[in-house]
């Protein structure tokens, strides 16, 4: 199973929305899958996720500050990123922007 955890505002498109709820999505990947098509599969929009975790390291950041950061950077080009059986995504909203240092 791919795990989507979703942080802030995109808590929204989770089975259980509530705070006290877990916000994980559960999917079965596709042959091929990319971060691109399971956000498309589960219903988000790109622009709405502000950071993107693909098992622990920044795949995309809106945050300006990235590259002055040196953020460590998932292998792949960005949302076009392949991901397997046992990958983890975290996605976070503009109103949960962190640094990540």
């Amino acid at each position: 199973m791919l795990e989507i955890h979703l942080y802030g505002k995109l808590r929204r498109h989770a089975p259980d929305a509530r705070a006290s709820g877990e916000s994980v999505i559960s999917l079965e990947p596709r042959a091929d899958e990319t971060v691109r098509t399971a956000l498309e599969r589960v219903g988000i929009v790109p622009d709405e996720v502000y950071h993107v975790f693909l098992n622990g390291a920044i795949l995309r950041t809106q945050n300006s500050m990235a590259p002055w950061l040196r953020y460590q950077e998932a292998e792949g080009i960005g949302l076009d990123s392949q991901v397997a059986d046992g990958d983890r995504l975290g996605l976070f909203a503009s109103d949960m922007a962190l640094l990540v240092v």
